[in-house]
């Protein structure tokens, strides 16, 4: 029998990264944008500091506001990405 893939060749599971974004409307309704869905973080610094660098490209793709989660947990948000 094999062993399973190391763990570089292996997409991470959501319990490694359990930090992730909900992308919102001004609503409070979850957003679809593509490319920058299904971003998952090992660690809140990691999430934060993504958000950090890419909310304009979000506020252009449709954005008002983003929730941060743990796992399930709701740890902060809505916060907007508008000035």
């Amino acid at each position: 029998m094999l062993p399973g893939q190391p763990p570089t060749f292996r997409q991470p599971s959501a319990s490694e990264r359990p930090w992730w974004w909900r992308l919102e409307d001004a609503s409070g309704n979850e957003v679809a944008a593509p490319e920058h869905e299904g971003q998952r973080f090992g660690s809140q610094a990691d999430a934060e500091s993504w958000v950090g660098e890419i909310w304009a490209e979000l506020a252009e793709a449709g954005v008002d506001a983003v929730t941060l989660f743990e796992h399930d947990r709701q740890v902060y948000g809505p916060m907007s990405l508008h000035a």
